[in-house]
């Protein structure tokens, strides 16, 4: 049974880390490179095309995240498309880590309430967020924002930290992970959302959407112990968030998943939302300034059948704010 549950500023050699890193992420992107995937449709803030073309993946970028959130979901039909009156929702944000928000360690708090306060606007019955935590995940909950922002939103704020609330289940369409034991919410849940933040990680090369569900089991050891990349493709086969929301407003670009500074975090204000994993894992891949190639476990994710990576093929919707 569950239990419910109720500015950093750089100098000296920092600052100049951080301006290395900014010029870097420039260099990366090149001029209009964040608009450069897919076949391409870009609309700016009041266009009303987009609210009738069928995209498989909306990015947007210039705007606050609740402000991003809500023009993005439009091309996709709007938050009513995937969250029906009386459904159960469980979002799924980063809290890994006992870090402020300007580490962007986890998932903007910000965008979490907002994705809360939809969800139960457009009639949910109960919206439950948590995470499988790497630190402590009472000083996670409260350092991230996240749980002051999902109890002030109307949600539900519940713990992945003990393993009676995971249950056992078979991955069939895994290679090398074949069963896991999965919180108890993804089983029961209506809705799945998966919010995870774009960050550098030192052994996947990036955290985003595939990623994030390691947050969602509860021996990630064994991944880690047995081909990090082909576990988090084969569990990205088992239960597929019904929506995608990658938070790349700050992007940690090095030193992750935790985070040592805010001199390693650069301001993108920007997200995408699919519900492909594997498309919005390959675009926030670009974003990033990284060939999705370069991340093996996209390729891999693509290989199973769980998504797409090649972003040509896809109508994809850039919005300018």
């Amino acid at each position: 049974m569950l239990i419910r549950h109720s500015n950093l500023k750089p100098c000296g050699a920092a600052m100049k880390r951080r301006t290395f890193l900014e010029k870097s992420l420039k260099i990366g992107l090149g001029a209009g490179a964040y608009l450069a995937f897919g076949n391409r449709l870009t609309t700016y803030a009041g266009d009303a095309a987009a609210k009738k073309a069928p995209f498989d993946l909306v990015a947007v970028k210039g705007g606050e995240p609740d402000i991003m959130f809500n023009r993005a979901i439009q091309s996709l039909g709007g938050i009513k498309n995937f969250v029906k009156p009386n459904q159960t929702v469980v979002v799924k944000p980063n809290i890994g880590w006992d870090v402020p928000p300007e580490i962007a360690g986890n998932t903007h708090p910000g965008l979490v309430e907002h994705i809360v306060k939809q969800c139960l606007d457009a009639g949910a019955k109960d919206v439950y967020v948590f995470d499988h935590t790497c630190d402590k995940w009472s000083s996670c909950y409260m350092n991230s924002g996240i749980e002051k922002a999902v109890k002030d939103a109307g949600g539900k704020i519940v713990p992945g930290n003990m393993e009676k609330y995971y249950q056992e289940v078979d991955v069939p369409g895994g290679k090398i992970l074949t069963h896991a034991k999965v919180h108890e919410l993804i089983l029961e849940s209506d809705v799945f959302i998966n919010v995870p933040v774009l960050k550098n990680h030192g052994g996947a090369r990036l955290t985003i959407a595939m990623k994030n569900l390691m947050g969602v089991v509860w021996d990630r050891r064994f991944w880690h112990r047995n081909d990090l990349h082909q576990c988090i493709a084969d569990f990205a086969t088992f239960r597929k968030p019904d929506l995608n929301v990658i938070d790349a407003y700050h992007v940690m670009k090095q030193n992750g998943p935790r985070g040592v500074s805010a001199a390693d975090v650069v301001t993108l204000k920007s997200q995408i939302l699919s519900t492909d994993m594997v498309a919005a894992d390959a675009a926030a891949a670009r974003l990033f300034g990284m060939d999705p190639a370069e991340v093996p476990y996209i390729g891999m994710a693509d290989q199973l059948k769980v998504g797409t990576m090649d972003l040509s093929r896809l109508n994809i919707d850039r919005i300018v704010l």
